[in-house]
Parts: C-alpha cells; sequence; structure tokens
C-alpha cells in the first residue's frame, strides 16, 4: 500500500488530517505509531478544531521535522534546511489549495458553536480532507 492510500486509511479509521499524515511518515523515522498518534492529536480540525492551520499541513510539518530538524543546538544548517522545506511545502499545498487554514479550505470555522456537528452533516470531512491529506503525503514525499 503506498503512502497516500495508508494516510486516507488512518483518516477513515478516525484520526485526525494531522496524525494521518504524520502516523504515515512515524515508522521510517523510527517513531512509534503509539507517539505519533499522541503528538499530533491535538492538531487536529485546524489546531485543536480552531480553524487555524490544517491538520494535514501540520502533519507534514512534525514529518519534516522528523527528518531535517535539529537536535544540536549549533545545528543552524539543519534547521534551515528545515524552515527552507516547510516553506517549499507551504508555497505547494496554498498553491494547489488556494490557502492553509482549515477555516478556509472547509469553508467553515470549526471554533464557532455547533460549527463542528454542520461540518459533520454536510460531510466536509469526508469530501474535502482526505484530499488535502494526499496532498500533503504527495508534496511530502516529492520534497523529502
Amino acid at each position: 500500500m503506498d503512502k497516500t492510500e495508508k494516510a486516507k486509511q488512518y483518516f477513515q479509521s478516525h484520526f485526525n488530517c494531522a496524525q494521518s499524515v504524520l502516523l504515515t511518515f512515524a515508522p521510517d523515522y523510527g517513531l512509534p505509531e503509539a507517539t505519533a498518534s499522541r503528538i499530533a492529536q491535538a492538531f487536529g480540525g485546524g489546531l485543536a478544531r480552531q480553524g487555524e492551520i490544517c491538520g494535514a499541513v501540520t502533519g507534514a510539518m512534525m514529518v519534516i521535522g522528523l527528518k531535517y530538524g535539529k537536535i544540536r543546538p549549533e545545528d543552524n544548517e539543519a534547521r534551515e534546511k528545515t524552515y527552507s522545506l516547510t516553506q517549499e511545502f507551504f508555497s505547494r499545498f496554498r498553491k494547489k489549495h488556494g490557502a492553509l487554514t482549515c477555516r478556509q479550505l472547509l469553508g467553515i470555522d470549526l471554533s464557532q458553536p455547533d460549527s463542528y456537528e454542520q461540518a459533520l452533516a454536510r460531510g466536509l470531512f469526508d469530501s474535502i480532507c482526505p484530499n488535502l491529506i494526499a496532498s500533503s503525503i504527495q508534496i511530502l514525499e516529492e520534497i523529502l
């Protein structure tokens, strides 16, 4: 199974967008599944259902950090590589989808009362989110 299908399968199993992206790449970098799932949990719904940065984007940021993030204070090259690739990811994702925030991508502000239920009723998580997850996976595979 390719990474895009694996990520969609995580999402269909009721993991959020951030979890679905991070869980897909976690084994490649020695991150246990339970740890990856816990780390990414609060990033779903645009940062804990606040409609901010899309979970598929924040999940990708975590993957980039796992591969290139600095682990020694003096490793400025790793920091710059991480920032550069993250900015490249943002550019490609924004070009494809027009935005980075969950509220713009879904067309509903999840931070408002009853908005999560409205998004569920309108099928937004099923019709929009899998495509955003797939884009994140594809972009990551191109830039990593």
